[in-house]
């Protein structure tokens, strides 16, 4: 079978301006990047048409490490919908290079369903990553330039300065650093470090802006630390906002290409799932929704991190509602969460397999507390033996819920248009909303603890003692009424990523609560969540490389 990229050099790409044709829209509404990407400006989100439209989530159960496949079975979804005569746009997330020089490689699915030019998408794309990256650091040298100019200062006590720097690359080095060194023409002296462009505020902030006049009062709304007085400093104080939102002028329309069969693709935002909310951005959603008649789009890792910010973050802020929701399972992933050694998931092992069962199970349950109708897709490989996939049928019959085998790696739309019609005919006959996990009116701790012992299954939570003061400091900010972004692995439903399947009887250890005051939700941490991640021994760029042709190979 050919690689990802050579599946997509075998295809002859159409003008993005055939693409925006297929939604209604002419060359004019465009601002175009090449051939083959455009920006789609705010002024095409239509609130009315977007509430007649069906919005399609999808997430999966707790992933391996090399993921199950939502975005490759969110692509071939919204094809196979295409394929029976709904006219559906796939909205999704855009990728970080630290990913794709790390392990994971690309984020464009995989097979015959991806998003094209894979390339340009895994590698700049229009810039909306660089953007956000200058956008958040200009703050950064605002506050340390403040902390230099006496006359003009602030009063900083820059001990209390959680405001980083970050950079879109995979680079542990940077994680903790000392800065401001070599006497007094180049800073105070002070800890900082870097995170990934991912984890920024600023991309969470674009995520859930709804147009560029809320974007500039939530940037306004960042808080830096606190004087040397305990008062608080926000980015407002700095005067940084403008600016800020000037860098990210474009960074906030969403980019409009397409997939291997022509299906219109929005890809915009990529906050990281297990430390941010994990979804695209809300104008991209409602940019689809705006649209067509059909939305797929996808919420990152399980459905105890992605899908729960989904609802209770993204569509609380929003408005949003979706009508079904898929969860990805793949044999390989019940049979590792049903204790199977991770080298030998892809061997024939039903007794795995039905152990590993419990962990889709509460993915379920979890997916049924909102009240959104769901439908699970097993997400096909090669070697899938059939009486193993009989296995997952039957149980997710006893579940009470359907269960489609997708061939969408090796078939794209063809090979997804039973789960399409499955999901259609879910989505059309819902008229309800989701009902949220919790009120944003609770105390943080009841919210916290709700999304701990209700969803991830835990006894308990524990605060240490940092947690306890980020608390006080929370009330005395009067954040209280902001959701929650949980940071928790992706690896278990617990806090401890070794625990697979279904853990019980633990209690997630709450270290400390970030503030981001910007995005409007503050953030739990648990366990130990890097925010910079580093390399593997063996990292993705020593496999990518180009020609003197200028052809790209090692992409996946």
């Amino acid at each position: 079978m050919p690689s990802d990229i050579e599946i997509a050099r075998q295809i002859t790409l159409k003008p993005v301006t055939e693409i925006a044709a297929q939604l209604g829209l002419s060359p004019d509404h465009l601002e175009v990047f090449g051939k083959y990407k455009a920006k789609l400006p705010l002024s095409l989100i239509d609130t009315e048409r977007a509430k007649k439209c069906r919005l399609i989530l999808v997430s999966a159960i707790s992933p391996t490490p090399p993921g199950e496949g939502k975005t490759t079975t969110s692509i071939g979804l919204s094809q196979g919908l295409n394929r029976i005569g709904h006219k559906t746009t796939v909205v999704l997330r855009e990728p970080s290079l630290g990913p794709v020089f790390g392990i994971k490689g690309g984020a464009t699915g995989g097979g015959w369903s991806q998003v094209l030019p894979m390339e340009d998408i895994n590698l700049h794309f229009t810039g909306d990553f660089a953007a956000i990256e200058k956008a958040h650091n200009l703050l950064s040298a605002l506050i340390d330039n403040n902390l230099q100019n006496r006359a003009n200062s602030l009063n900083i006590d820059p001990r209390t300065v959680v405001w980083k720097r970050v950079f879109d690359m995979n680079d542990r080095a940077l994680r903790q650093i000392t800065i401001g060194l070599g006497g007094t023409a180049n800073g105070v002296p002070r800890e900082t470090g870097f995170d990934i462009t991912a984890a920024s505020e600023i991309m969470a902030i674009l995520c859930l802006s709804n147009d560029l006049p809320d974007l500039k009062r939530r940037l306004s709304n960042i808080f830096v630390g606190f004087t040397w007085d305990r008062q608080p400093v926000y980015a407002r104080d700095l005067k940084a906002a403008g600016a800020m939102a000037a860098l990210l002028k474009d960074a906030i329309k969403p980019n409009l290409v397409q997939t291997l069969e022509g299906t219109p693709a929005i890809i915009h935002g990529g906050p990281f799932a297990n430390i941010a909310q994990g979804t695209n951005s809300v104008i991209a959603t409602r940019m689809g929704m705006s649209l067509s008649d059909f939305v797929v789009t996808e919420a990152g890792f399980g459905f105890d991190l992605g899908a729960e910010k989904f609802f209770d973050i993204k569509c609380q802020s929003a408005g949003l509602s979706p009508s079904a929701v898929v969860i990805v399972a793949t044999l390989r992933a019940l049979k590792y969460h049903g204790r199977a050694d991770l080298k030998t998931v892809s061997e024939p092992n039903p007794q795995a397999l039905r152990d590993g069962l419990e962990n889709l199970e509460k993915h379920l349950e979890n997916a049924a507390r909102f009240g959104v109708p769901a439908v699970v897709a097993i997400n096909k490989f090669a070697t899938d033996p059939a009486d193993e996939i009989a296995i997952v049928r039957e149980a997710c019959e006893r579940f009470g819920v359907p269960a489609v085998e997708a061939d969408v790696w090796g078939s794209g739309g063809a090979g997804a248009e039973e789960l399409a019609k499955i999901v259609a005919d879910k989505a059309t006959s819902f008229s309800g909303k989701f009902k949220p996990l919790y009120d944003w009116d609770w105390p943080i701790k009841k919210k916290i603890e709700t999304i701990c012992t209700e969803y991830y299954g835990a006894s308990g939570v524990e605060y240490l003692p940092r947690a306890i003061a980020d608390l006080k400091t929370i009330k005395k900010l009067g954040l209280d009424g902001v959701p929650v972004c949980m940071a928790k692995t992706q690896k278990s439903l617990s806090d401890n990523p070794e625990i697979v399947g279904r853990p019980r009887n633990f209690v997630v250890t709450v270290r400390q609560i970030e503030i981001a005051a910007g995005a409007g939700f503050v953030v739990p941490i648990t366990g130990e969540m890097m925010r910079m991640p580093g390399l593997p021994n063996v990292p993705s760029a020593e496999h990518i490389d180009i020609d003197d042709d200028g052809n790209i190979s090692g992409l996946f």
